[in-house]
């Protein structure tokens, strides 16, 4: 009974760390990771359950500040662009029974080969097990799910590097720093499955 007290105990304090306390050390290099293209969109976003009213605008907006603060830090020798489809979200009010969770599709381009990396997109889920509602407004919520997101699509792009050989060449910063485009060119059913062969991107 002591160990699954003890158990509990440790999943609670996991659950409520930061899930930016990782971006306050040193970076660990990602293989030759450098983003390039930021693309979010939400056209097929759904409220579940009860919940708070967030727009799409308001995702795609959070997302992209996230996922720019968590992705520029790696300076490896090749671009990659991340397409993201908001798909799913609950934000449920401090007094109603719930969990706030959030659902994406995520997918991977590579822009020298100019292909994706994953065929199928990627399903990242966030659900907050242990939050308070009460201490935290709707719009820290918001940011701490984005952040949770951002957090384990990192996760699952070093777990590709393991298993399957992503971002295999140099960590080394061999091209120069470029803008990180942030707005969103494409159609939204292209930014979810990631860019068309040959589609130029601003700057490039």
């Amino acid at each position: 009974m002591r160990r699954l007290f003890a158990a509990l105990s440790l999943l609670a304090l996991a659950a409520c760390a930061s899930p930016t306390r990782d971006l306050e050390g040193p970076t660990d290099p990602l293989g030759d990771f450098r983003i390039g293209h930021i693309g979010v969109v939400a056209p097929n976003l759904q409220k579940l359950l009860v919940s708070r009213d967030v727009s799409q605008e308001e995702w795609i907006a959070v997302m992209t500040q996230v996922l720019e603060t968590r992705f520029s830090r790696f300076e490896g020798d090749k671009y990659y662009h991340l397409g993201i489809s908001v798909e799913a979200y609950s934000l449920p009010p401090p007094i109603i029974p719930g969990k706030s969770a959030l659902a994406l599709n995520v997918t991977v381009w590579d822009d020298a080969a100019q292909a994706k990396l994953n065929t199928e997109p990627k399903q990242i889920q966030v659900i907050k097990v242990f939050e308070s509602r009460i201490s935290k407004d709707r719009d820290q919520q918001l940011q701490e799910l984005a952040e949770e997101a951002a957090r384990q699509i990192e996760l699952w792009l070093r777990e590709m590097q393991e298993s399957d050989g992503w971002f295999a060449g140099s960590p080394d910063a061999a091209l120069p720093a470029v803008p990180m485009v942030t707005d969103t060119p494409l159609s939204a059913s292209a930014t979810a499955r990631g860019p068309a062969v040959g589609t130029p991107l601003p700057g490039r």
